[in-house]
């Protein structure tokens, strides 16, 4: 499945609608499907961490595949999706649940490459052609499930659809796409999996698969108007929906956590921040929020230690 991300020349407004996934079956459960409209959550996400066009396409592709991986798991489960690859955004990570909560960050946010070939955003480019993608898994066992396969592409769609095949041994086809305007805002995201279940019949495979292929960029459907229900019936006409999910962005740091990572230093290390420093600024990965700590504030913590 293609996908594709536009500069978009600005003629088209974010909606206020929400952002929501869906899940459902076809084929009398042969076939399973998730889609997500993911504008707000990925605009969130740009704003936070100031991403520039090609780093927002990239963050953006990632953080609405975490959600809809997310909605594959259950209960307290969550995961976490690493794009280590050899372009010049470096690792690309995204967390999702089954509560639809996600949150991510690239690590060099201003990125911007000229236009691939196709005109589009040059998301490969920027990605690298080279390296690994990893999910991890937190299924609640003693020890995590954790998944890699070598990057692909670099497209991001390409590269999670060859991990459901050689990691998940699930034929897959994801679609995922980023339009972004003039002014580096967000105006449409999101994406679709469409995952065949043994069973199907070679009709259906070739069926299916020429739905797939027809399917326009799934960014310009949803600027169009169109829902993640609407998404699915493109190419599964017949898809039983079984849920609907809110998918909103939301970071489990808090001033409290940093305090007890402050406080698991030590106190030599709190001793030399404040002698050297006199304050500290502790700012997270995942939505850029910056935590200050003047002295006063180091000097409980550096009683903490010693407590």
């Amino acid at each position: 499945m293609e996908n594709l991300e536009n500069m978009n020349n600005g003629d088209s407004e974010n909606t206020e609608e929400r952002d929501y996934l869906v899940r459902g079956t076809a084929l009398k459960g042969k076939v399973r499907a998730f889609s997500v409209r993911s504008t707000k959550l990925v605009e969130e996400l740009r704003r936070r961490h100031d991403t520039y066009p090609t780093a927002t396409a990239a963050l953006g592709r990632t953080l609405t595949t975490a959600a809809m991986m997310g909605a594959m798991l259950k209960g307290e489960e969550k995961l976490t999706i690493q794009v280590k690859g050899s372009g010049p955004l470096g690792q690309i990570v995204a967390d999702a649940n089954a509560k639809g909560e996600v949150r991510g960050y690239v690590d060099h946010p201003h990125v911007h490459l000229p236009s691939n070939a196709m005109g589009k955003l040059d998301v490969a480019g920027a990605v690298g052609t080279e390296g690994f993608l990893y999910v991890t898994k937190d299924l609640g066992m003693k020890e995590p499930y954790r998944g890699s396969v070598p990057i692909v592409s670099g497209e991001l769609g390409e590269d999670f659809t060859y991990y459901f095949a050689a990691s998940e041994q699930t034929p897959s086809a994801v679609g995922i796409g980023v339009l972004v305007s003039p002014d580096n805002s967000v105006i449409s995201a999101g994406g679709l999996i469409v995952q065949l279940l043994p069973g199907l019949s070679d009709d259906e495979i070739d069926a299916i698969e020429q739905a797939i292929s027809s399917l326009p960029p799934v960014s310009a459907l949803i600027d169009q108007g169109l829902s993640p229900e609407e998404l699915i019936k493109w190419v599964l006409p017949d898809v039983d929906i079984q849920e609907s999910l809110d998918i909103v962005f939301r970071c489990e740091c808090s001033r409290e956590r940093v305090e007890r990572t402050l406080i698991s230093l030590g106190s030599e290390e709190i001793e030399a921040i404040i002698e050297e420093q006199g304050v500290a600024e502790v700012v997270c990965h995942f939505c850029n929020e910056a935590y200050q700590f003047e002295r006063e504030d180091l000097e409980q913590i550096l009683e903490q230690t010693r407590g």
